[in-house]
């Protein structure tokens, strides 16, 4: 197979990479793929040419692994604990940074004078594979049919005062997303019930379920004004809906054509069965709804 066909893809936690390397497959690539450990999808290993487990930290391992097969062209999906990672005790040293990592987080972790946002530290790492010849492209360039397109995706579409509620909570969102925050916001009587930051979008709901026992409330997930579509690509999948459905949740807003629905038939089949709300708004498109 030639080198023009071959990618590396590096693996976080969900189904979303599984989604990608059958993606990637389906086109004959040839996929040589680098699960985080304690994050990755074992199953990884049945579609993949090759797969192997790796610690976060290995970063120069991580980047020989891939020039020893050749690979020029990689793509990265799945979610990553941030929290886990660097704000429990032992933080990044409990990972065992190898030289490579430490060069190159330096600046984030013990010189502190590059701040340690989602897209500072993502681009710090791409830029370190870059400088070795391999270069990220965004997984939807390969899976583009996961990119939710506009409409009312299950349930009814939302009242005028759920639509409140979504444009509202869509302005504090594309807000916390501007400055690198996050990216979801819960809303009930246009109020701001939580907010997400390190913890992710699941925990964010959670806490609004009990800050808010009596639940009917919205969740609203957006792309960052500045989205870089190589990482941390807006993802929902079974495990949102299940977290909504268990805190209260009634309505998911969610932004159209910036946004991947993993198993996306199961997803809306879930919601129907639980009355639940989905809709993917197109801000050119609807109304009301901030750019």
């Amino acid at each position: 197979m030639s080198a023009g066909r071959t990618i590396g893809l590096i693996a976080g936690w969900g189904n979303f990479p599984l989604a990608v390397a059958a993606a990637l497959k389906r086109q004959a690539y040839a996929v040589y793929c680098l699960g985080i450990r304690a994050h990755a999808d074992p199953q990884l290993a049945e579609l993949c040419d090759d797969f192997r487990l790796v610690g976060i930290a290995k970063l120069g391992a991580h980047i020989r692994y891939f020039k020893r097969r050749r690979v020029t062209q990689a793509t990265m999906a799945g979610k990553i604990f941030k929290a886990q990672m660097i704000f429990q005790r032992g933080g990044w040293i409990r990972h065992l940074p190898d030289w490579r990592c430490c060069r190159t987080f330096y600046p984030h972790f013990v010189a502190r004078t590059q701040d340690r946002k989602d897209d500072t530290l993502l681009r710090t790492l791409v830029g370190a594979y870059a400088a070795d010849g391999i270069v990220f492209a965004p997984p939807t360039d390969f899976a583009p049919e996961l990119l939710v397109k506009s409409g009312t995706l299950a349930g009814r579409r939302p009242t005028a005062g759920q639509m409140k509620d979504i444009e509202f909570g869509w302005r504090l969102a594309k807000e916390l997303g501007r400055v690198d925050v996050g990216q979801t916001v819960v809303v009930k009587g246009l109020a701001a019930i939580a907010v997400e930051a390190v913890e992710g979008t699941d925990a964010c709901i959670r806490r609004a379920g009990e800050l808010c026992p009596q639940g009917g409330f919205t969740v609203v997930k957006v792309a960052k004004p500045q989205q870089d579509m190589r990482f941390d690509v807006p993802t929902i999948g079974r495990g949102t809906l299940e977290t909504m459905i268990a805190a209260g949740g009634q309505v998911l807003a969610i932004e159209a054509g910036k946004t991947i629905i993993v198993d996306e038939p199961e997803v809306i089949r879930l919601a129907q069965r639980h009355g639940l709300t989905v809709v993917a708004l197109d801000p050119s498109e609807e109304p009301g709804v901030p750019p």
